[in-house]
């Protein structure tokens, strides 16, 4: 597949995902869950390259291996570039870039995030790691959930307590799928 068309085709799974959520909360009725975000975020830390772990398993993610996400602080929102291997072979690299934004009021704990204009979805931290080694990222209605890391892999016993952490959040872990970051630098 050309590089033109499988961008393009991440594209439209992006704008699929930010209009779930917004689809979910008008059929169900189900108001969005306001008290699961941790209490701030400094920016300044929380940038640079993060490793997915695990994830809620996201249709933009079908067949992608060692998938991470890169913030860069711009004035006053981040760049998003997210990055995974396609393919059995690990070789064709599909890259999203996207903009994210600090709600007011939210310490930076949660973002809205546009991979394309003018669609924007939650982004909300849920758990930080006190040297920002870590992290837990969910979704108002608990639909998406990403464990990140500074690190490709973390210990068996960390990733047992983000998973209880998740779970006591009301999010399905039993739905967890784990990343393969074996593709290396």
């Amino acid at each position: 597949m050309d590089p033109v068309t499988a961008r393009r085709r991440f594209s439209i799974w992006l704008l699929t995902l930010a209009l779930i959520p917004g689809l979910f909360f008008s059929c169900t009725g189900r108001p969005p869950a306001d008290d699961h975000s941790v209490g701030s975020v400094d920016l300044d830390r929380y940038i640079g390259r993060w490793y997915e772990i695990a994830s809620l398993p996201a249709p933009f993610q079908k067949d992608c291996h060692c998938t991470t996400a890169e913030y860069i602080l711009k004035g006053d929102y981040l760049r998003v570039i997210n990055r995974c291997r396609r393919g059995s072979n690990r070789g064709e690299l599909d890259e999203a870039k996207g903009k994210a934004w600090p709600v007011k009021g939210s310490h930076n704990s949660r973002l809205k995030v546009s991979f394309f204009w003018p669609f924007k979805g939650d982004y909300w931290v849920i758990a930080l790691d006190k040297d920002y080694q870590w992290v837990m990222v969910g979704h108002p209605q608990r639909k998406y959930l990403w464990l990140l890391s500074r690190k490709p892999k973390i210990s068996r016993e960390l990733y047992d307590s983000l998973v209880e952490g998740a779970a006591s959040l009301g999010y399905q872990v039993e739905r967890l799928k784990t990343m393969d970051q074996s593709c290396g630098e």
